[in-house]
């Protein structure tokens, strides 16, 4: 099992969610061993994603360095993850990763586009050998010891139109495309107009969000899965686990979890070495981890 990158660079160009200006996003091919390397090119200045790099997971997980940021990097880097690309340079002209339709759909066509190639070095996974836990309150976020990753989430809302949904994804690129990857970003029109007021949000929209108001939906279209809120966590969960800076091999689980608590819990399995290893998938080590990546 090799580690993998794009077939040739693909470009696209989509609104940003906070300020609501075009956006240009590149994705390029890179050698092994880089990792997953934004690069501002209106700054001139790029930085992996990995857990160093995050400085804010207030409304999204934003990441940088002292000449740069970039935010809301967890819709992409959930598709990144699960069609098992290891080296990928991401090229943006300004502080954040256009919002698509609100989904990583647009990122998963992107990368069909450009395809998806092995190169010669063998690929690095880091395995979860005991349960770590972050808790505050009674919201939790857990990673536990499994060679057949899953996601299980749960939310409770007190609007009805959400209330408690649970889902549980097993990983695969195939199981993301098909259940995962539509599901959009939400959020109650009460909040959308108090951002609107600060400067935030201003490109969101009925075209890249599920916007709730009351006991009502108000995009046309609907709801594209009964429990598409949990299956957007989901989206969102994976995108944050994946700034371990290797593919996980291991078994996550939330209750109303969030950006926040998702980087805490990487910092918290990479405080201890005890918490995981770091395995290179050779001929003898790849049969026991082969089906995570199916």
């Amino acid at each position: 099992m090799k580690q993998r990158t794009i077939g040739k660079r693909v470009e696209g160009v989509g609104i940003g969610l906070h300020k609501g200006e075009p956006i240009k996003l590149i994705l390029e091919p890179l050698e092994a061993n880089s990792g997953v390397v934004f690069y501002r090119s209106d700054k001139a200045t790029s930085f992996k994603a990995e857990p160093s790099s995050v400085l804010n997971t207030q409304m999204a997980t934003v990441i940088g360095n002292d000449k740069a940021t970039v935010s809301t990097i967890e819709h992409l880097m959930s598709a990144i993850n699960s069609y098992g690309i290891d080296n990928i340079r991401i090229t943006l002209d300004a502080n954040e990763v256009p919002v698509m339709d609100g989904s990583a759909i647009s990122f998963c066509m992107m990368l069909d586009e450009a395809g998806v190639v092995e190169l010669e070095a063998d690929k690095k996974v880091i395995v979860v050998k005991r349960e770590v836990e972050v808790r505050e309150g009674d919201k939790y976020v857990k990673l536990a010891p499994s060679n057949n990753p899953k996601f299980r989430y749960t939310i409770k809302f007190e609007n009805p139109v959400i209330g408690l949904q649970s889902y549980t994804f097993e990983f695969s690129k195939e199981n993301f495309i098909n259940q995962i990857a539509r599901a959009r970003t939400f959020g109650f029109l009460k909040d959308v107009q108090k951002l609107n007021s600060m400067g935030l949000a201003l490109g969101g929209s009925l075209d890249n969000a599920v916007v709730i108001d009351g006991a009502k939906i108000l995009n046309p279209e609907g709801l594209r899965f009964d429990d598409e809120f949990v299956r957007h966590k989901i989206l969102d969960a994976i995108g944050d686990i994946s700034l371990l800076g290797s593919p996980m091999v291991g078994d996550y689980e939330a209750y109303a979890g969030s950006h926040d608590l998702n980087h805490k819990l990487t910092l918290a399995l990479l405080s201890d070495e005890r918490n995981y290893e770091i395995v290179t998938l050779s001929q003898e080590a790849q049969k026991e981890y082969e089906k995570a990546f199916a």
